[in-house]
């Protein structure tokens, strides 16, 4: 937009406009920060769980050696989305490379499911069908390293809750209100790594108690299905949220009810037949609004009106970076078809804030 026509328009010049990518870059060096600390004690305690599950023979103590490799990886994935999702637009690629930390997000669910939750099956279903050697010194260490890895992992889960915690704060919701609403797909990877990872440990921790006091290997073998399960669940929630992005998810409900609202408060529209919108990145979205003008307007003036619309919605909602308006003349059908899209939006919205709090 040019300086003329912003002051035509009364609109500031969108290069004087407050950037999308300030905030987000901030919250990018947040959660590389929460990652790379999830990554360093993986490593340390892989290493540690694998040495010790061979020493003492445990299948349990193995599937969570299998775990903790299956994070490291996931958070190499996840570092990888953080940097390449930021690489500017291209003539292949004109909306960005915003969708690569869902791809990569997507991709450390895969490896959850298969270097995570099979190989703990396989051990499950290996130590049921041919039972387990027993050491105490070896069990007794193996217990230590679980003790160390629970507390390794604690630290890294309250880290991912603590940035949690800062977003909440940020957008007005609650903790679980802003996990469910899901807008960074690597905090909520490591956030779900991090958790199971305590609720893992945890479990080979009583599989192994019970499996020195009774001698029975049955207790590790469920441990060890049971992280399993556990494990599977997980990859495939991560797997779906990721799947939904990917193939050209809507942005958030509220968002698409206020960017209605201010397309309907302008004076020249007369009726907004549709609001198309899709999450291009963390800070990108596209915006594709059908509108009726009201009669009258000469060429100039649906270009200034135009042009007014996308400045105002870029300075509300700097995330929303591409804008199309498609002018056309409204029937009778699709005025019906607009209102009951919007009495659908609605209570959408209304049945997410209620599940949110």
């Amino acid at each position: 937009m040019s300086t003329e026509t912003a002051e035509r328009t009364g609109e500031e010049p969108r290069d004087q406009q407050a950037q999308p990518c300030d905030g987000q870059d901030e919250q990018d060096r947040k959660t590389r920060f929460t990652v790379l600390v999830a990554l360093g004690a993986n490593l340390v305690i892989a290493l540690a769980k694998a040495v010790g599950g061979l020493f003492a023979a445990s299948p349990a103590l193995l599937s969570e050696a299998a775990h903790s490799v299956a994070d490291s990886l996931n958070e190499i994935f996840l570092l990888a989305s953080l940097r390449r999702c930021k690489k500017e637009p291209d003539a292949e690629h004109p909306f960005g490379y915003g969708k690569e930390r869902f791809f990569w997000s997507l991709l450390a669910a895969v490896g959850i499911f298969v270097m995570g939750g099979c190989f703990s099956f396989y051990q499950g279903i290996t130590a049921l069908t041919s039972g387990g050697s027993e050491s105490h010194d070896g069990y007794v260490a193996g217990l230590v390293v679980l003790g160390v890895a629970l507390i390794a992992e604690g630290v890294s889960l309250v880290r991912a809750l603590h940035q949690l915690h800062g977003q909440a704060r940020d957008n007005g919701r609650g903790m679980l209100g802003q996990l469910r609403a899901g807008t960074d797909p690597a905090l909520r990877t490591v956030l779900a790594e991090d958790g199971t990872a305590v609720l893992g440990v945890s479990l080979a921790i009583v599989g192994m108690s019970l499996h020195m006091v009774t001698g029975e290997v049955a207790y590790e073998a469920w441990a060890s299905l049971l992280i399993s399960v556990l494990l599977v669940y997980v990859a495939y929630r991560l797997g779906k949220e990721n799947r939904g992005q990917l193939i050209g998810e809507a942005a958030d409900p509220k968002l698409r009810q206020e960017i209605h609202e201010f397309l309907g408060e302008q004076p020249e529209i007369d009726t907004v037949t549709a609001v198309l919108t899709m999450r291009l990145g963390m800070d990108s979205t596209l915006v594709a609004a059908r509108v009726d003008l009201i009669g009258g307007l000469d060429s100039e003036e649906v270009e200034e009106v135009s042009e007014r619309i996308k400045t105002g919605m870029t300075s509300a909602w700097p995330a929303v970076d591409q804008i199309f308006l498609d002018i056309t003349d409204a029937s009778a059908e699709d005025r019906a078809r607009a209102r009951r899209e919007r009495r659908e939006l609605d209570e959408t919205v209304e049945a997410v804030a209620e599940r949110t709090g």
